[in-house]
């Protein structure tokens, strides 16, 4: 059993939310996960919005001038996934769960965030979004179509193309996990993207 959980509240999996440079910043107007804000170009904006809680907040009403300005300050310009570049991010989580194993009931990858299912594992949420971002990366800059390419000289390393963290909430029955699995189904159509099907999502099958 999970530490601080009871038999009542076991869990069993996650969905998260892991997004690209530029998408949220730490002193985002409506409230964010972050506790400081690292660079002084986005520090004059304001200090880091910590919120309590794991809500989504895309929704809360905000000042969007001031939000708007502080991307305009960023060192890199804020990051768009096109579809080559949607591609080997696939490839990449692919990779990962082949790795380690991991178990996903739904992925979907939109321009600047991706949504995904996750079945409990040996590694924290937190694990696992990061090797999805690692091997991600590596996969967009084996294709030649990492957003940071532009930025940096041949050969050396680069800029992350995602944001610190990842957003996540836990779930622990079906009912929880089909509505989950249904609305990161649905998501790409809300962004205009076609249906996504991906050979390394394993339909839930309620045991």
């Amino acid at each position: 059993m999970l530490a601080g959980y009871t038999e009542d509240f076991m869990v069993r999996w996650y969905h998260a939310i892991f997004t690209a440079y530029g998408f949220w910043l730490p002193n985002d107007p409506r409230g964010s996960w972050s506790t400081f804000v690292a660079a002084w170009e986005l520090l004059k904006f304001g200090p880091a919005t910590k919120v309590d809680g794991k809500q989504s907040r895309a929704h809360l009403p905000h000042d969007f001038h001031t939000r708007h300005q502080a991307k305009l300050a960023l060192k890199y310009p804020p990051v768009r996934f096109d579809e080559t570049q949607r591609a080997a991010i696939a490839l990449g989580i692919a990779q990962a769960c082949n790795e380690s194993k991991i178990i996903l009931h739904g992925c979907a990858i939109g321009f600047d965030h991706v949504h995904v299912v996750v079945a409990r594992h040996v590694k924290t949420i937190e694990q696992i979004v990061g090797q999805f971002k690692g091997r991600s990366s590596q996969q967009m800059r084996a294709a030649r179509c990492h957003p940071m390419e532009a930025f940096g000289p041949a050969g050396r390393v680069l800029h992350s193309p995602w944001s610190e963290g990842c957003w996540s909430v836990f779930i622990n029955d079906a009912a929880q996990l089909r509505r989950a699995v249904e609305y990161v189904r649905r998501h790409p159509e809300k962004e205009g993207l076609p249906d996504q099907r991906w050979s390394f999502v394993t339909p839930f099958s309620p045991v």
